[in-house]
């Protein structure tokens, strides 16, 4: 499965971000241990608001964010937050698996 991993990104500080970004980026490990692709809409946001001359950075981030999880089979969510919640309730509207931990992804 193409799973996507989300949870909270923004916060209070620069270095709260990061490990925010981390967190996700280690479940995204163990998703690919079990035999699945992950992705995180944020990673590849990221690069591109950076460089937008106008940007709206929560905007444009739950764009590129929404349109990644649109082509996704189920989705991890490690934490609450609006945009990682959105991005489940998408997943639930098409009827896909929210997962809530690692361990109920099954191993392929």
């Amino acid at each position: 499965m193409l799973i996507a991993v989300a949870g909270p990104y923004t916060a209070d500080t620069e270095e709260q971000m990061h490990k925010n970004l981390d967190a996700m980026n280690d479940a995204c490990a163990r998703v690919y241990e079990k035999g699945h692709i992950p992705v995180v809409g944020v990673n590849n946001a990221l690069p591109v608001v950076f460089r937008l001359e106008n940007a709206d950075i929560k905007t444009d981030i739950m764009n590129i964010s929404l349109a990644i999880v649109e082509r996704c089979d189920a989705i991890l969510l490690i934490g609450a937050s609006p945009g990682a919640l959105q991005e489940r309730d998408l997943i639930l509207s098409k009827g896909l698996p929210v997962f809530y931990s690692i361990e109920e992804i099954p191993d392929l």
